[in-house]
């Protein structure tokens, strides 16, 4: 058994541990229906597929040897990962809109914007997944192979494009985000006439939050798909292996900060595991701005 590839199996093991409990938690609340936890379902839902391809990855690798089940397994590999970053983009445009458009976020015009993003999501990530079934393959053309194969070169190319531009939005919508919530602490620091200590931990709370986000998404991905640009098929299989693991890794920690640090979420999950938890107090989130 090649370590590495034990290592992506367990990783998809508990990538599909955590986003089941997710998605169960928010199926089983009907207080869980507002757009802001769609969306979260949504990439819980993703990462959970992306989890159970690891694992059928392992089995088939090793299991059963067949090129048609190679192709399967990776294309359902690149929808899932593909799905995950794409609503992770719709998170942020959300978040985004959800300060930008604070007065007219909750109508039913943004329930119908926040169902057409998912569903362009989730289209462009299976029309992703399906290029390798397709055609778009190197089995019969090892020149053309990438550092991930059976993909082809064109194919990795075309993917690292699309996470560097998703990447680019996401950055751009964060400052954004970054600027309107400094620009509403010193709103109400010349409404009150000074800027209290809890307006400036706040708003350097937010930022550092951002940051963070953004900050871990960059740093699991952002080498995968910077090596699958420069990288050759000739180039030993560990640099594939060493680059790809961190990028599961985002997988493992989205449930950590888009689900289990919500208040509404703990306290469906006490509900859903023991059914012991009773609370008067009713938990909701302001918007989602509340990161």
């Amino acid at each position: 058994l090649n370590p590495w590839d034990v290592m992506l199996c367990v990783s998809g093991t508990a990538i599909a541990c955590e986003n089941a409990l997710v998605v169960a938690i928010i199926c089983y609340s009907p207080a869980l229906r507002t757009p802001m936890f769609v969306l979260v379902g949504s990439l819980a839902t993703a990462d959970l597929l992306a989890g159970l391809g690891l694992i059928l990855n392992f089995v088939f690798q090793y299991v059963i040897r067949s090129e048609t089940v190679s192709l399967l397994t990776v294309g359902f590999l690149v929808a899932s990962f593909a799905a995950s970053v794409s609503s992770l983009l719709a998170i942020t445009v959300d978040r985004y809109l959800s300060l930008y458009n604070a007065l007219t976020y909750y109508s039913e015009r943004t329930v119908l914007c926040i169902h057409t993003m998912l569903a362009g999501a989730w289209g462009v990530s299976l029309c992703l997944g399906l290029l390798p079934v397709l055609g778009w393959n190197c089995l019969h053309d090892r020149a053309a192979c990438s550092v991930v194969r059976p993909l082809t070169k064109s194919n990795v190319t075309l993917l690292s494009a699309s996470f560097f531009l998703i990447f680019l939005i996401m950055l751009h919508l964060y400052i954004e985000i970054c600027k309107i919530v400094c620009r509403h602490a010193h709103q109400i620091a010349l409404q009150q006439h000074f800027l209290t200590a809890s307006h400036y931990v706040a708003t350097k709370k937010g930022v550092s939050t951002l940051a963070i986000i953004l900050g871990t998404f960059g740093a699991s991905w952002l080498p995968f798909a910077i090596y699958c640009v420069v990288g050759d098929p000739d180039y030993p299989s560990v640099y594939t292996y060493a680059t790809l693991l961190p990028a599961t890794y985002n997988s493992m920690i989205n449930p950590i900060i888009y689900a289990y640090r919500n208040q509404e979420i703990q306290r469906s999950m006490w509900v859903l595991l023991c059914g012991c938890f009773q609370s008067k107090v009713s938990f909701r989130s302001r918007s989602p701005s509340d990161v």
